[in-house]
């Protein structure tokens, strides 16, 4: 029990340090978009290279920790939220590299990016952060804020793609540049998607309740099931 215990913290420990990278990679990501920084767009498939390979050793360490004979329902579902939320933070990064590889595609851009799409990349990046330290912490409430801050960021996108559209219709955005705001809000978007996954995951790890099938079901978080 004791080395099952420690291996678990440990592994939570280096998953909660693999969430502080993608951060890292998502926020250098939308702000290399914003000031369209070709150099620090560049270095994103580096910082990725090092998310595939922490992800690939976290599964490989997780797996193993299942077949140590255990019987209690909390320590079983944290096994699994450390696989699941794992492929998550992978994701997240990929879409970080999207991001990036926006930028480098348009790189003679002279367009200011509008500023809803700033006020969306940066709420979806406190989403992240607040994704973070909730399977730090194993914070069910912190969580479900974060679930409840997910139809917003629906709103803004539903808002960049119809002012988009508008402005080529007018004859003020040009299409490309349109398009590759579509593509790059879609990636913020689901970022913050990839968010309320590992939000779910952390609620089911503390409570036992499966919201991802319920919407309603994460409004009120059951008590702690261990």
């Amino acid at each position: 029990m004791a080395d099952f215990q420690a291996l678990l913290a440990a592994l939570e420990q280096d998953l909660a340090a693999q969430g502080d990278r993608v951060l890292d990679l998502c926020t250098q990501a939308v702000e290399s978009y914003f000031d369209l920084d070709l150099p620090k767009a560049g270095r994103i498939e580096l910082l990725d290279s090092e998310v595939d390979r922490v992800d690939v050793e976290i599964e490989k360490r997780a797996v193993p920790l299942l077949g140590m004979g255990q019987t209690d329902e909390h320590a079983i579902r944290s096994v699994l939220t450390v696989v699941k939320c794992n492929n998550e933070y992978e994701r997240i990064a990929d879409c970080g590299v999207a991001i990036a590889e926006r930028v480098l595609e348009e790189r003679s851009r002279r367009i200011r990016v509008p500023d809803t799409f700033r006020v969306m990349a940066n709420s979806v990046l406190g989403m992240l952060r607040d994704t973070n330290r909730a399977f730090r912490r194993h914070d069910a409430n912190l969580a479900r804020q974060v679930l409840l801050f997910d139809d917003t960021v629906d709103r803004f996108k539903r808002e960049i793609g119809m002012s988009a559209q508008e402005q080529v219709a007018g004859g003020h955005l040009p299409v490309q540049f349109a398009f590759g705001l579509t593509a790059v809000t879609r990636s913020v978007e689901r970022i913050a998607d990839h968010c309320t996954n590992v939000c779910e995951q952390v609620i089911y790890l503390e409570s036992g309740l499966i919201v991802r099938h319920r919407p309603e079901g994460w409004s009120e978080p059951a008590s702690p099931t261990r």
